[in-house]
């Protein structure tokens, strides 16, 4: 158990601190919940997450949202969610990704709520340090307090209002940095504070499509660089401050919620995208079946890198009911994401032929599917109906078969003929399926 930990109580309506058992029933049912679904796969992962409850990082939520497998926004910016408690499922993907051991030195980018650098700090151990950095002070303060209400002070958890961009250089170097924000490049600082045998995990931008990659620093045979042991599918919100990519991210109509992301940036008109989407759709059908999982871990990539048009469509909060914006990743109530490509004067979506509602698992029920058309052009439509098809006949390859190698720029380093070059600011990134499926029709190109 984590040294210090006081217990923290609420109640079965508003996270009160009256109710102590029933704090611990929501507890361990979610922890049996994600060991259950393989989220969690390691005794000390599972020991943390019984170890660290939730609740005093989300004070004042009802009890019953706390201790579901959600995230869980905690500050809007104009309409949109800028900060939140992430989804206890992808912590748990990404803790058992970073692989974190008693007496490491660790750096959090985005501290959210400070639940996670409990999590964290439970894996170092009392011989072990935990800096979170974050670029709010509201937030650092918020995360904090949290922290400090389960016995986590200073000396174990440092947090720090800053830019995540830059690191931490005065507690560097670090056995592990881990990012809980999405970003478009892996900045020079993050490469350069990691320890040598260390790892950095972050959600990163691959044209559009975002995943979790576990990197480990390596220098033969073809130079220095960072090259990836693991990947995982994800969600999380951009990096913000002067780290933060060029990918548009424009939100749509009068009413906050309703957003699209993209990396073409002159595909993206606001008022014209948002007349689409509340005009009439027509329906392509998919020719072949596919679960929300199969969209998310291994398709969205797939578009990502073979279409420069990729774009993924997300409706939160009031919005998150929005008829063209189907529940392919997210909670139905509170938000939700789905994916398509947008051209000129054109946008198709991937949406559900019918009511899902019915359906005992609907994540894992492989269901028919429909390119929705937005506009007088179905063109869109089609490309997107012959990209899944030629997934498919590709053998669907997912998000775990997926090798990245990130080299510095600038260098020499080309791509082979089953490789994805992918220029950023700072990397370059080589993409391949480690099984030679085949990769973007515009391999070498630059974002």
């Amino acid at each position: 158990m984590l040294a210090g930990i006081r217990a923290a109580a609420c109640s079965d309506g508003m996270n009160d601190l009256s109710s102590p058992s029933r704090a611990t029933e929501l507890h361990q049912r979610l922890v049996d919940a994600l060991e259950r679904d393989g989220s969690i796969r390691t005794p000390a992962v599972a020991v943390a997450f019984r170890a660290v409850p939730r609740h005093p990082f989300l004070p004042g939520v009802p009890l019953d949202l706390v201790y579901r497998d959600e995230a869980i926004p905690t500050k809007r910016r104009d309409g949109v969610a800028i900060s939140s408690s992430s989804q206890p499922a992808a912590m748990a993907i990404m803790l058992e990704q970073l692989d974190v051991r008693p007496g490491h030195r660790v750096l959090e980018i985005g501290a959210g709520t400070g639940y996670n650098a409990a999590l964290l700090a439970h894996l170092a151990g009392a011989d072990g340090a935990v800096v979170t950095v974050d670029l709010d002070a509201d937030i650092a303060a918020a995360a904090r307090s949290h922290l400090a209400t389960i016995g986590l002070g200073p000396e174990r958890v440092r947090v720090v209002k800053g830019d995540g961009g830059l690191g931490y250089p005065d507690a560097a170097p670090y056995d592990r940095i881990a990012l809980t924000v999405g970003a478009w490049d892996v900045a020079p600082a993050w490469h350069e504070q990691l320890a040598p045998g260390g790892r950095l995990l972050l959600p990163l931008w691959f044209r559009g499509a975002q995943k979790t990659v576990a990197f480990e620093p390596t220098g033969a045979p073809d130079g220095a660089h960072l090259a990836s042991v693991s990947v995982s599918s994800c969600a999380f919100m951009r990096l913000r401050g002067t780290f933060a990519g060029p990918e548009a991210y424009v939100t749509l109509g009068p009413d906050p919620g309703l957003a699209i992301s993209s990396e073409d940036r002159a595909q993206v008109d606001a008022a014209e995208l948002y007349a689409l989407l509340t005009g009439p759709g027509r329906d392509h059908p998919v020719p072949v079946h596919l679960a929300p999982r199969d969209v998310w871990q291994g398709l969205g990539l797939w578009l990502a890198l073979r279409q420069p048009g990729f774009c993924t469509v997300s409706a939160d909060g009031e919005m998150a009911r929005h008829p063209a914006v189907a529940d392919f990743f997210g909670s139905p109530d509170a938000y939700r994401f789905t994916m398509g490509l947008v051209g000129e004067a054109a946008l198709c979506l991937l949406a559900y032929q019918a009511d899902r509602s019915r359906v005992v698992d609907p994540a894992a029920h492989p269901f028919p599917l429909a390119s929705r058309s937005f506009g007088s052009d179905d063109r869109l439509a089609e490309l997107l109906i012959a990209e899944i098809a030629a997934w498919d006949a590709a053998g669907r390859p997912t998000d775990e078969r997926l090798r990245v190698r990130a080299y510095p720029l600038p260098t020499p380093r080309a791509p082979a003929a089953d490789e994805i070059a992918i220029d950023k600011r700072w990397t370059r990134l080589i993409v391949a399926w480690d099984d030679g499926s085949p990769g973007a029709s515009s391999a070498g190109a630059n974002d």
